[in-house]
């Protein structure tokens, strides 16, 4: 098992250093750069810049070096922990992540935990009671999940609460915490305000899981094994828990390396359509101001997420089956 892991660790070197070479090139793939964008800005202001001060913030910002330049100064700066400044803030890259970064985290959590929770149990009773009224609801509800966007979502239930309240519910906190100094109260008022991106965000995840295990479950109950099992007079959730429960559970597991970065680029959406104070809303804007700094950092920490979360659904299957244990 040691090897296996220092194995993934290794192999997951180069995979992380071609992504930050993609994620940068992507963002320096549209016509002009920050500082063309940046300049029409001041002058739609009225502000006159001449073509020597053009010059002059070009070498500021260091983009009058060649791509491959800029991408290792940002990339070595991030070996050591260092993303550079941002453009666009004129702040270190990683204080404007470390203050956003906790909110995504927070609401991708809890939108991970909520899709386990509501999934496994839903798609083991839609398994048991194929053909049920349970079951359609179930399979309704998951097609719907599946084919209706998050930011779509957000947007209902922004105009629904707007008809019912009269209230716009945007961000994570009511106006008189939103500059408080944390305390109880404002964790409270936290909570009350999490659950509804928490579900908005979830609900896609939830209707996949759903089905995967459903149809994993559906595979394992007809098998000969658990015949016998139920033969020798096991009680039916003893024996399902026990048995074909465990097997469907290793695809549901493998899941998790594309379910994490979903849900956390479905908060990303989401967040802007909120108002959420998360990396999306600037995430987005470095994306339009192409502030490759802020962007390359804030899509590589994205990208690591589908790295770990790969190796995470790798050990768990490990853990859970003794099949692939005994394998690696």
């Amino acid at each position: 098992m040691l090897r296996y892991l220092i194995r993934r660790f290794l192999l997951m070197i180069p995979t992380l250093i071609a992504i930050s070479m993609l994620a940068f090139l992507i963002i320096q793939l549209p016509p002009g750069d920050f500082l063309s964008s940046y300049v029409t800005e001041l002058r739609n202001l009225g502000q006159d810049v001449s073509h020597e001060d053009t010059i002059s913030l070009r070498v500021y910002y260091g983009l009058d070096k060649p791509m491959i330049v800029q991408y290792w100064r940002w990339f070595s700066g991030l070996l050591k922990g260092d993303l550079g400044i941002s453009l666009q803030w004129r702040r270190p890259v990683g204080e404007i992540i470390l203050e956003r970064l906790p909110y995504s985290m927070l609401i991708s959590f809890c939108a991970f935990i909520f899709v386990w929770v509501v999934s496994i149990p839903i798609g083991m009773y839609s398994a048991v009671r194929q053909y049920s009224t349970g079951d359609y609801i179930a399979t309704f509800i998951g097609f719907l999940g599946l084919a209706v966007p998050e930011f779509l979502i957000a947007l209902i239930v922004l105009w629904l609460v707007f008809l019912a309240t009269g209230n716009v519910l945007a961000g994570l906190f009511s106006p008189e915490y939103m500059m408080a100094a944390w305390s109880w109260a404002k964790l409270a008022d936290l909570l009350k305000h999490l659950w509804i991106p928490m579900i908005i965000i979830g609900t896609s995840g939830t209707a996949g899981a759903i089905r995967v295990m459903r149809a994993n479950m559906l595979d394992e109950i007809e098998r000969p094994y658990v015949m016998v099992a139920r033969s020798k007079g096991l009680t039916e959730m003893h024996l399902l828990l026990k048995y074909p429960f465990r097997i469907a559970l290793n695809p549901t597991m493998s899941t998790i390396g594309y379910l994490l970065p979903s849900l956390v680029g479905g908060e990303l959406l989401v967040s802007i359509v909120m108002g959420i104070p998360s990396l999306g809303p600037i995430l987005m804007q470095a994306l339009l101001s192409q502030d490759m700094f802020l962007a390359g950092s804030i899509v590589m920490i994205l990208s690591s997420l589908t790295v770990i979360g790969t190796l995470i659904s790798d050990l768990l299957l490990a853990w859970v089956d003794p099949r692939i244990r005994g394998s690696v």
